[in-house]
């Protein structure tokens, strides 16, 4: 079943993406060169963006038809920008599930989070005094604790080494699938979609029309 189709998509007269079918309940990577419309799609995906022309349709629905705020959460995406609030960790999640008006889930559930993302830290850590990777690998936890029903993630390793992204991809991955949530992941790295990937679609490049 596809959850994503693209028809003649068009962004700004600058990216013109193929025609495309994104499965559910399974890992998609998006690969190719910078400037290929990797990001771009992601954010075209949760309708954060729109497409000039062409027509994207969420579970055969056009995109456009949904509630924007509520496709935002079913459709989670996790940029390359990282915010978090200058508290500890429980307290980056309180202000996230305050914004949703929804309870926050036991210690133990957040605790579990933090461990599928590889980050073995209390929840009281301050996110002020945590390193690159960590913070990255926090701000990951709490949105995958949100259980979307999509989860887009761009360039999930950038801030990790190799063997702390292979875990955390490998976490995520499994937990997906338990869960049945599609994941749909935008990585330069090779090697994690070879690993990890069902499907991969690599974008060729940018098309410029006059």
């Amino acid at each position: 079943m596809a959850l994503f189709t693209l028809k003649n998509v068009n962004y700004l007269n600058i990216l013109q993406y193929p025609d495309l079918a994104i499965p559910a309940n399974k890992t998609t990577f998006l690969c190719g060169e910078s400037g290929a419309g990797k990001s771009t799609l992601l954010r075209l995906l949760n309708g954060t963006l729109s497409p000039t022309t062409g027509e994207i349709s969420y579970l055969d629905e056009p995109i456009e038809e949904y509630d924007p705020i509520l496709l935002r959460r079913d459709v989670l995406l996790v940029g390359q920008s990282v915010y978090l609030f200058d508290q500890s960790i429980e307290g980056n999640a309180k202000e996230y599930y305050g914004y949703r008006d929804l309870p926050v889930p036991s210690s133990e559930t957040m605790q579990s989070y933090l461990d599928l993302c590889a980050l073995s830290l209390p929840l009281d850590s301050m996110c002020t005094t945590l390193s690159g990777g960590e913070r990255q690998r926090a701000f990951l936890a709490i949105h995958l604790s949100l259980q979307p029903k999509v989860l887009l993630l761009d360039e999930p390793s950038s801030a990790l080494d190799e063997k702390t992204a292979a875990a955390v991809l490998g976490n995520i991955k499994a937990h997906c699938k338990a869960e049945k949530i599609t994941l749909i992941v935008v990585s330069h790295d090779k090697g994690l979609a070879a690993r990890y990937a069902d499907d991969i679609i690599v974008l060729a490049g940018v098309q410029i029309h006059e």
